[in-house]
């Protein structure tokens, strides 16, 4: 397939009609199709799984849960794509673009020749356009940016940090090994670079009150993102989460609670910022709670008529005389 431009034009969601800037409607615009992600394992693993930083991975963490392609067996990178291509065929009858999504663990945590070795490996694929790479703040040293700064320049390139909440106490919580000034290390070095810059945000964190995650909101609006994934916390067996929720000793947020609250973290964002997800789930033999995360479909209908009904929009109460990125 021919080259897509890495500067597309962006897709006017206000003049459509919509209440949010959607990352699907944009990457129409830029490849001129639908396109879909295929998950990537390249078996990496991460600095507080290997006690580089601590052991026993995030609290709320099983990748198996999280990536289709850490549930089956070993592949090499081609066979991978060339599985996941044929099951989303399945549902997508007409879909013939993909990005490959670097998903499970730390897909920067290796040296720079074994990075480039497997990326080069996914973009050698003619079915795949672009790349999508999940990792943590804590993990992007000079060497890798510059790696992921020269793969952008010749292709669509996502790079996913996993912020979270800017509260380090939640940041301990989780076990992540790191605190919020990792991710504003990260941005800052980041920047300017020939490549999307996505944050994963997640709502109902423990302890964490309404305030506190309008704070987050704040933050992800001045950290000059082009791009979040937010969703609420749930629980997914074989996890410390899973085991404080058994306990009673952690609340997983309701429907209309998360709705709300994400609308309001929404109204915060600014319109520029690409909405990548408002909502997540796990396969159901994995899964724990809440139930009314299994049913994506009927999360997106309530959050869109809930959008309706408070007749307000993504970057609503945005103001970037607030939001100033830090350097």
């Amino acid at each position: 397939m021919p080259p897509v431009s890495v500067t597309p034009e962006r897709f006017d969601w206000q003049a459509a009609g919509l209440r949010y800037f959607s990352y699907n409607q944009q990457l129409r615009l830029r490849f001129g199709a639908r396109v879909q992600k295929v998950s990537i394992d390249a078996r990496f693993t991460c600095p507080n799984v290997d006690g580089t930083v601590a052991t026993g991975g995030c609290a709320f963490c099983d990748n198996r849960s999280f990536s289709p392609s850490r549930r089956i067996t070993r592949r090499q990178i081609a066979d991978q794509i060339e599985a996941g291509i044929r099951q989303l065929r399945l549902r997508y009858h007409k879909v013939d673009r993909f990005i490959a999504y670097f998903q499970p663990a730390t897909n920067t945590y290796a040296p720079v020749d074994r990075l480039r070795e497997v990326y080069e490996e996914a973009l050698g694929h003619p079915a795949i356009v672009g790349l999508a790479i999940g990792t943590r703040p804590d993990c992007v040293p000079d060497d890798v940016l510059a790696l992921l700064d020269e793969i952008g320049r010749k292709t669509y390139l996502s790079v996913e940090y996993g912020m979270q909440t800017m509260h380090d106490r939640s940041l301990d919580w989780m076990n992540r090994g790191h605190h919020h000034d990792a991710m504003i290390d990260a941005m800052a070095r980041s920047r300017g670079r020939r490549f999307e810059i996505c944050a994963h945000i997640m709502l109902g964190l423990p302890g964490e009150s309404h305030g506190e995650m309008m704070a987050t909101a704040r933050e992800t609006a001045r950290l000059g993102l082009d791009a979040v994934k937010i969703h609420n916390l749930y629980a997914v067996r074989n996890t410390q989460l899973a085991d404080q929720v058994a306990r009673g000793e952690v609340s997983l947020m309701e429907r209309e609670e998360y709705l709300t609250t994400l609308i309001d973290f929404l109204e915060v964002l600014p319109p520029t910022m690409l909405i990548e997800r408002i909502s997540g789930d796990a396969p159901p033999d994995y899964f724990v709670g809440p139930a009314w995360c299994l049913d994506k479909a009927a999360v997106r209908m309530a959050f869109e008529a809930e959008l309706e009904r408070r007749n307000t929009f993504q970057g609503r109460l945005y103001s970037s005389a607030t939001t100033t990125p830090a350097m």
